[in-house]
């Protein structure tokens, strides 16, 4: 069995909406079916036990190792506790290999577990070992380790619920929230608007305590001190008990309470040397560590944090006790679980001795010994929710707190006796102020009910309740995409917006070209969605980009599909039809958003197979064609939906009765209409601008503007002018862009037409060889050029498949080959007389274009 290919499909794609990796899996003839391979399936269920059937229930279809693969893959990932459900093994048109697709929720995790499902398979073929509890270990520890932690986990959930769009921006707790101009972002509990300053003061706990003071809050007294003896001459200053604690620290880290001896004091005072420099002491004050969450103005949360402690049973020693509480599942290593397993470190036994008792202690029945005093989650502590009994006044001093540092999310830590009553009533007073505060205490309690957190958060960030969406429009097709796009962002920029957009030559922000190439794929596209000038998004959406990892989207307000057609990469990654590439390219309309969130797919009801996607877009439809009379087009009339048509010498806007007529003569690049594929392109791009609810007047005067010139169009049938002679540039590149850019040509005047073709390799031969029949049949001269790359075809491969295509072309007199795409071009202009057309299907669109313009400015 040989894995390749593996891809990480990060958006939507061909199998699903899941995030999934996607393997080619080749199988040897032995290896095709499982059950002429004695005792396999046994030996691997032995290994692991808990792999998931094979096949539903009552199918008897032959399983390969591919299929073992899948399901060991998925089932890996399931025992480490990660949730996920999809999975699909697909036999390619090559025997023996299939494509394997299994669902992760994290990269990293995925890829290890089809590592892990390798080796398992491996194992059980040579009946060697295989340790399944130390996979499993490996596999959750990847887990905790990569995602996302309680806090950015708690607003990353109810952000998916409100149907906000979110982006990991780093491996730690960054996250984007939204697209474009909406977007917001945090780090954990910490939101963009927060200050750097804020931050600062927070962290500074000396100087919050002044500001605090200064605010008339109740504040323990204190200092920063130098070494053990300062911090032993500060506690002797202040009086017994006091805290020791790092001055800018978090999580309580280093925090000792309730020291009563030098001894106790020195062991704290390293422990916190341990995590910041600076060290503070300051007084002790009694009662119970509270947690106060403030988001904005509001008192969120509040839970009552307690110490970690073990009860004796006279049977059991002190470390045993702890071994017994740490086996709460509900307790973990870090962040990842509701608990903190509990530690008897230096300051743990430092809090036993004073209780007269060792780690190996066995203390009597029902004697309850602490283990330590500060009552933090990290350090083993427990949280009980008592956000319903918080008073009023005890509500207002978190709150102006909060307000006081500047924190728009703060933990607000409080030690008094009960929040029933008011802080100067109890002697309680406020001990700590902490950007970015753990939410997991709130949201999973050990105690009480957990409080939604998240949800506050959120509605911080989104105070008007909005999705933090900006209009997506995302076009795919086999021919008319870049021009369809380009011709859409225009219409959308005429409104007042501003546009980011990708296509295959390159990615445009406000009409500014910031990235060169082909930009068509989730990558580019990505990007425009992280750019906060960009107020709507139009993006080119190709087919290598949603095979190699999905969309890059989760859903878009608009698919535009132009059409589908030969030629495009057929017989790559398994495309070998007209019927797969439909399929693919339906991805971008099961994708739409809801009718009620929308969405609307505007579809070529002329193309049979673009129409039948209607039947799986979630949004409203459109349907564009030329010919009303259409059956597609009239039933979807008669039913009161939206039709594009064209009548006369006009595009018609229809809905039942009414409709609005624009003019071919006020759309330059149909050229009066006499553009067929042109027409069509707008056509496509005046339903998407209606499906975006775009003014009518707008529409009309983008439509009026946009041209497909060299500059603002490269290379889609831009017209020159060479000494009288009508020059188009093109980069028609299969057999359906070829058809229609000759039908285009046959409406315009010429004495003798030429055209410079090349090839691209990565086509299907018959691809190659269609493009100079079309040719062959309407041009007088062909000038034959090979292309800068070859895409995996040998020198002069392509040339003769070209050549092999005009072999009895009807019309084609005189074929030349030709060395250098420039060199061809200024062999095409050589030949050229007044009156006659040459069109030139470029390779290199941007210098191939600039070329041609300089050519034609020097006569």
């Amino acid at each position: 069995m040989d894995v390749s290919r593996i891809r990480l499909l990060r958006g939507p794609n061909l199998w699903s909406r899941h995030t999934s990796v996607e393997a080619i899996v080749a199988c040897a003839p032995d290896e095709c079916v499982i059950d002429t391979m004695p005792g396999f399936e046994a030996r691997v269920r032995a290994r692991f036990p808990e792999l998931g059937q094979l096949q539903p229930k009552g199918h008897l279809d032959p399983m390969s190792l591919a299929h073992v693969l899948e399901a060991a893959t998925l089932g890996l990932q399931i025992q480490a506790g990660c949730p996920v459900t999809f999975s699909r093994t697909q036999a390619t048109v090559d025997v023996g290999t299939f494509q394997v697709v299994v669902e992760f929720t994290e990269e990293s995790v995925g890829r290890m577990a089809l590592e892990m499902a390798q080796e398992l398979i491996a194992s059980a073929r040579a009946d060697t070992p295989f340790d399944l509890a130390a996979s499993l270990a490996k596999l959750k520890e990847m887990d905790e380790d990569v995602r996302l932690g309680p806090s950015t986990g708690a607003i990353v959930h109810a952000a998916v619920l409100h149907g906000i769009p979110y982006r990991r921006l780093t491996q730690g707790s960054l996250v984007q929230f939204g697209w474009g101009s909406k977007q917001r972002r945090i780090q954990a509990a910490e939101i963009d608007s927060t200050s750097a300053i804020a931050e600062s003061i927070a962290q500074d706990k000396q100087l919050t305590k002044r500001l605090l003071k200064a605010a008339g809050a109740s504040v323990p007294t204190g200092r920063p001190v130098e070494d053990i003896d300062d911090a032993w001459a500060a506690a002797l200053e202040i009086g017994l008990p006091v805290v020791v604690k790092p001055q800018d620290g978090n999580q309580g880290k280093g925090v000792t309470v309730n020291i009563v001896t030098r001894d106790h004091l020195e062991i704290a005072f390293n422990a916190a040397k341990e995590f910041r420099r600076n060290i503070m002491v300051e007084s002790y004050m009694p009662g119970h560590d509270f947690r106060m969450l403030v988001v904005g103005d509001k008192l969120i949360a509040a839970a009552r944090r307690d110490s970690p402690f073990v009860v004796g049973d006279g049977v059991h020693t002190i470390v045993e006790l702890v071994a017994q509480i740490n086996a709460d599942p509900r307790r973990g290593d870090g962040h990842a679980t509701p608990m903190t397993r509990i530690k008897i470190d230096e300051i743990a036994v430092a809090r036993i001795a004073i209780q007269g008792f060792k780690p190996e202690s066995i203390p009597p029945k029902g004697q309850r010994v602490v283990l330590r005093n500060n009552a933090n989650l990290s350090t083993g502590g427990t949280a009980t929710d008592v956000t319903d009994d918080v008073h009023p006044d005890v509500a207002g001093s978190a709150i102006a707190a909060a307000q006081m540092i500047g924190l728009d999310i703060c933990g607000v830590d409080i030690v008094c006796d009960t929040v029933l009553r008011p802080l100067e009533e109890t002697g309680g007073g406020i001990v700590e102020v902490n950007a970015a505060p753990g939410l997991r205490m709130h949201t999973a309690p050990s105690f009480g009910k957990g409080r939604p957190v998240g949800e506050a958060v959120i509605a911080a960030l989104y105070p008007d309740g909005g999705d933090g969406r900006i209009p997506v429009v995302a076009v795919t097709g086999t021919n008319g995409k870049t021009t369809t796009v380009r011709l859409i962002a225009h219409l959308i920029a005429a409104s007042g917006l501003r546009v980011g957009m990708t296509n295959t030559d390159g990615v445009y922000v406000q009409g500014k070209r910031i990235d060169t190439g082909d930009c068509s794929g989730p990558r580019s596209a990505r990007n425009v969605l992280m750019h906060p000038d960009v107020d709507a998004a139009v993006f080119e959406t190709a087919r290598g980009g949603m095979l190699r990892e999905g969309l890059a989207f989760d859903r878009c307000k608009v698919a535009v599909v132009t059409n589908i057609g030969l030629g495009d990469h057929l017989g790559l990654n398994y495309i070998t039809s007209v019927a797969d590439l439909a399929v693919l390219k339906r991805v971008v309309v099961q994708n739409v958003a809801p009718v009620e969130a929308g969405g609307v797919g505007v579809l070529n009801a002329a193309d049979p197979l673009v129409a039948k996607m209607a039947g799986d877009c979630p949004g409203e439809i459109i349907f564009f064609a030329a010919d009303q009379n259409l059956p597609m087009m009239a039933a979807h009339r008669a039913r009161g939906h939206r039709v594009v048509f064209v009548s006369g010498d006009a595009i018609v806007a229809a809905q039942g009765g009414n409709e609005v007529v624009i003019s071919l003569a006020g759309v330059p690049i149909t050229r009066a209409g006499t553009i067929s594929f042109q027409v069509e392109n707008a056509m496509a791009s005046v339903g998407a601008a209606w499906a975006l609810g775009l003014d009518w007047s707008v529409i009309r005067a983008g439509l009026a503007t946009f041209t497909s010139d060299a500059a603002s169009a490269p290379g889609r049938f831009n017209v020159f002018d060479y000494r009288g002679a009508t020059l188009i540039a093109d980069y028609g590149h299969n057999p359906d862009a070829i058809a229609a850019l000759t039908k285009a040509i046959e409406a315009i005047p010429a004495k003798r037409r030429s055209v410079v073709i090349s090839g691209a390799g990565d086509r299907r031969d018959e691809d190659i060889r269609q493009q100079t029949e079309i040719l062959g049949a309407a041009f007088d001269d062909v000038l034959l050029y090979q292309d800068a790359c070859q895409r995996g075809r040998e020198d002069g491969e392509v040339i003769a498949l070209l050549r092999q295509g005009l072999a009895g072309a009807k019309r084609t007199s005189h074929i030349e080959e030709i060395n250098g795409e420039f060199v061809a071009i200024d062999a095409a202009l050589a030949r050229l007389q007044a009156g006659d057309l040459c069109l030139i299907l470029v390779d290199q669109i941007d210098a191939a274009v600039a070329y041609i313009g300089e050519q034609c400015a020097r006569r």
